[in-house]
């Protein structure tokens, strides 16, 4: 059975594979803007391109390997997709619309082995990397879903903070990046998205080499390593002095600012000590760093965590704009359904897991 996607080829790696395949390079021309301007679901619907073009293309890639599996729809607008890939595992997408545009969410991982403890993500641990293909599908399936509704709505934004780390799946990521900013294809803005990564001081430092100019958020949650510690185990590998080092050396390489992200826990991390701590440790960067606090969403298996009052809330923003710090409160999307990252795609499987024991 064919599983290679043709959304995991980067416009150059298709037509490198056309030219060994005896076609020239106009076939990649066309056949990528069928699958990007035109939309096509089917390689039989390219019909300006030759009949042993499209045999060539059908006997070595499919276009579909994902399928719907669960939707839920939001009051606000949000929906979130739960897909089945080939192999039967289970991802999340979710689209948002805000104000500025259409923005999709999107999943790199099967799972995540980073564990936080407080994340519905981590729950499962991680069986495998998503391709590169397998990526785009989810951006080019919610288009499809906007295409099918008839309002000439187009995806404007990506965020690259679905279930897995993205950094802990770096090439595929990277030439997810390479095929969506394209700009004979998608054409989303570089600027229009944001990659998220738990810390892996590596793979930024690789990330800054890189030169793609989209957005890096860090997933921080703590100022201090004692209580980063406590609830992300990433930090034992990467402490704070290390990811500082990491992020000092993106903002110079770039010149690009950093979004900090900084999940509110109840009576955990969301002290005036913590915002003062927090604000400290940005100060001599704030005009290149952007704090984003973001309210919990709880979870059934992760009862110790609980969202913080809007109080406490309200203060860790008051101290951290008080000490210069650029900083927001975001808004939340799809509260009236499986909210947190994770959470509809662990609540499916353990529902389909009891139907078969009762089965």
């Amino acid at each position: 059975m064919i599983t290679n996607s043709i959304y995991g080829l980067t416009f150059e790696q298709l037509a490198a594979w056309l030219l060994k395949h005896g076609h020239k390079q106009y076939r990649a021309s066309q056949v990528w803007e069928y699958l990007y301007r035109k939309r096509v679901t089917n390689f039989s619907e390219m019909t300006e391109v030759n009949k042993d073009c499209i045999v060539l293309l059908e006997e070595n890639f499919v276009i579909h390997t994902l399928s719907h599996h669960v939707k839920q729809e939001a009051s606000d607008g949000t929906v979130k997709f739960l897909f089945k890939l080939k192999d039967g595992n289970l991802i999340e997408t979710v689209l948002m619309r805000h104000k500025y545009g259409l923005s999709v969410c999107v999943t790199t991982q099967v799972g995540c082995n980073i564990g936080c403890s407080f994340c519905a993500s981590g729950l499962l641990t991680k069986t495998r990397d998503l391709s590169s293909g397998e990526i785009v599908e989810q951006i080019m399936n919610v288009q499809h879903h906007l295409d099918n509704a008839g309002n000439g709505e187009k995806v404007s934004h990506i965020v690259v903070m679905g279930i897995g780390e993205p950094f802990d799946n770096f090439e595929n990521m990277i030439d997810f990046l390479k095929v969506i900013i394209d700009q004979k294809g998608l054409a989303i803005g570089s600027r229009h998205i944001t990659v998220s990564t738990s810390g892996i001081v590596n793979k930024i430092y690789e990330f800054a080499d890189t030169n793609i100019p989209v957005n890096l958020a860090i997933s921080l949650h703590a100022p201090n390593n004692d209580l980063r510690t406590k609830i992300m185990k990433i930090n034992r590998a990467y402490p704070l002095e290390k990811l500082m080092d990491s992020i000092n050396y993106y903002i110079e390489k770039t010149n690009r600012r950093i979004t900090i992200e900084y999940i509110l826990l109840k009576d955990v991390n969301d002290h005036i000590d913590e915002a003062n701590e927090l604000a400290a440790l940005f100060q001599d960067k704030k005009k290149k760093v952007y704090i984003n606090l973001i309210p919990y969403n709880p979870v059934d298996e992760h009862s110790q965590y609980q969202r913080s009052e809007q109080e406490s809330v309200l203060a860790f923003y008051d101290t951290l704009k008080k000490n210069g710090i650029n900083c927001k409160i975001r808004q939340e999307h799809g509260t009236d359904i499986d909210a947190a990252c994770g959470q509809l795609r662990s609540k499916q499987i353990k529902k389909e897991k009891d139907n078969s024991i009762t089965l």
